[in-house]
């Protein structure tokens, strides 16, 4: 099961892009740097607009009569249904609202989508956008604030707090945690113990470098088993990266850091692992090649562990542990997944019934279900004492390991913001884990490209007044 964020669209996030994307131009533009609602009519303080209604969907049988919710998920398969289950769930346990979902594919597709809709005024009343990437739509006014929906039983003290602060600007609330991740370093655990090494896998990538050559005796179709599997969408993994070589892809004070020396001996390293240790490779898909028993280790979301786990069933024993760091220094990890916005449009009662909603799903016990369905982490801090979680660690202590690297977990830097640089930086990774471009030329090349998207990007950004790094 792949991390859904790395198939998000390269759309540039800057008010004026959006702005122009939605066809609204540089007066448009103006208008939202002064609040007014962009391409809507009436008071750009109000959650309500005239002038863009429901997209159409189709009502269940028997529930006509209910406030209608039109929620566009960013999901598929595995992950569809068991949203559906969710949504079956609240729809049975009340008399007045239907949540009516729709798979739209991935988070590319939900936001392409979306700005058709809203360049079409017919708008869904639910949106889940990844990390700090909703931001765009923030900034055209597509959004309502969901702060005055908060009361003692439904506020944002009951999420996991590394995840709260990426839901706010300007001092409201616009999204709600709900399928949130962090990456893991998932291995082959049954190859590992074949090869004598530890169980627990390895912790640095000193350990890995020397578990590789033991990894190696095991052949694999006449080949020696690999090490590890890189992609050429690993950008997100990268942030944990380059943190865990003490350095990071930029700054507070906006200044890109990435080809500075940490970064350097991060990518070189790699860059070293695969091609003149031959311990590693870049893999079409790393998911794919690891349950197939090609590769012993990969890096992916919190939430491929179930679907990795359900893959490799009978076949060999899954392995978790933390994201790997260099040798001494300290370990993060970058947040990920994805919260619950409620679209402005022309109806309140849509906007108070989408938060009932939301209020249903922030239950410890139905956090504590979509993880144990999906692996996105039990975003609920309550969820962690229910006995489906409880249950579910005792079974599994992979999810365990989860749960504890969740202390390492935070809002990533600037440059992960826009997802065009997001691009950039999975692009620069795959030169040199293909084609064996050396680090320092390939960082380079990209730093500019970064310091222009955040040069472009820093007054929406600082407009965001972001505390989740306080």
């Amino acid at each position: 099961m792949t991390r859904s964020p790395l198939d998000l669209s390269a759309l540039d996030l800057s008010r004026r892009r959006v702005l122009a994307g939605l066809g609204l131009g540089a007066t448009a533009a103006g208008l939202a740097a002064c609040g007014a609602p962009a391409g809507g009519a009436g008071d750009a303080g109000s959650p309500v607009r005239d002038g863009f209604s429901q997209a159409d969907l189709k009502i269940p049988s028997g529930y006509e009569g209910r406030t209608p919710v039109l929620f566009w998920a960013p999901w598929t398969a595995e992950l569809f249904a068991a949203l559906q289950g969710l949504i079956t769930e609240f729809n049975e346990s009340q008399e007045d609202i239907v949540v009516v979902a729709e798979s739209v594919g991935g988070y590319a597709d939900l936001n392409q989508k979306f700005t058709a809709a809203l360049q079409a005024r017919a708008v869904p009343d639910i949106v889940c956008f990844p990390e700090m990437q909703w931001l765009q739509f923030y900034f055209s006014d597509a959004l309502a604030p969901l702060d005055d929906y908060f009361d003692d039983s439904w506020n944002l003290d009951v999420y996991l707090q590394n995840y709260v602060a990426e839901g706010k600007a300007a001092g409201k609330t616009f999204v709600v945690p709900f399928a949130r991740s962090n990456p893991l370093f998932y291995y082959n655990k049954t190859r590992y113990i074949e090869a004598g090494l530890p169980e627990e896998g390895p912790s640095t990538w000193e350990d890995l470098a020397s578990f590789a050559p033991e990894l190696a005796k095991i052949q694999v179709d006449g080949r020696p088993l690999a090490a590890m599997a890189f992609g050429s969408d690993d950008a997100w993994f990268a942030q944990a990266d380059i943190w865990g070589f003490g350095g990071a892809n930029s700054n507070a004070d906006f200044e890109v850091t990435i080809n500075e020396a940490p970064g350097v001996e991060w990518l070189e390293f790699q860059r070293k692992f695969i091609h003149d240790d031959k311990f590693g490779y870049l893999a079409q898909s790393a998911g794919t090649d690891f349950t197939s028993g090609i590769t012993a280790g990969m890096r992916g979301s919190t939430a491929s562990l179930t679907g990795l786990t359900a893959a490799s069933e009978g076949v060999f024993e899954v392995g978790a542990a933390f994201m790997l760091a260099k040798e001494g220094q300290e370990k993060a990890v970058p947040t990920g997944g994805s919260g619950l916005s409620i679209v402005r449009a022309d109806s309140k009662d849509r906007q108070d019934a989408a938060a009932a909603f939301f209020r249903f799903l922030a239950g410890p016990e139905q956090s504590a279900t979509w993880h144990a369905a999906t692996g996105y982490v039990p975003i609920v801090q309550a969820a962690a004492e229910t006995k489906t979680v409880t249950d579910l660690v005792a079974a599994n202590p992979n999810y365990g390991v989860a749960l504890a690297q969740l202390d390492n977990a935070r809002t990533a830097d600037y440059t992960n913001w826009n997802q065009g640089s997001v691009t950039q930086i999975g692009a620069a990774q795959a030169t040199v884990y293909g084609d064996n471009t050396p680090a320092q030329e390939a960082l380079d090349a990209l730093a500019p490209k970064l310091q222009e998207a955040l040069d472009d990007n820093r007054e929406d950004y600082e407009s965001v007044q972001f505390e989740g790094w306080k």
